[in-house]
């Protein structure tokens, strides 16, 4: 069974696959360009104290995405 999340609702130390971007222009594909794309694995590594912005490690890299911009993101929650 699917557990499928958007990756704002994470939280620290959960894991997960990308399963589609949501959004359009330029943020859409600003976050692609980033390594978040469909199939990519995302670990949330910390979030600040009121949830924004979230710090990922996606690919090897560590990046920050606005809580905003995690909540266009839809993932598919692994153990």
């Amino acid at each position: 069974m699917l557990k499928v999340a958007r990756l704002n609702e994470l939280e620290i130390g959960e894991k997960g696959k990308v399963i589609k971007v949501n959004g359009k222009g330029e943020i859409n594909r600003r976050i692609r360009d980033m390594g978040i794309v469909p199939g990519a694995l995302i670990e949330v590594e910390t979030k600040a104290t009121l949830g924004d912005p979230i710090e990922i490690k996606v690919k090897g890299y560590h990046l920050t995405l606005r809580s905003s911009e995690a909540a266009g993101i839809d993932i598919e929650k692994t153990e």
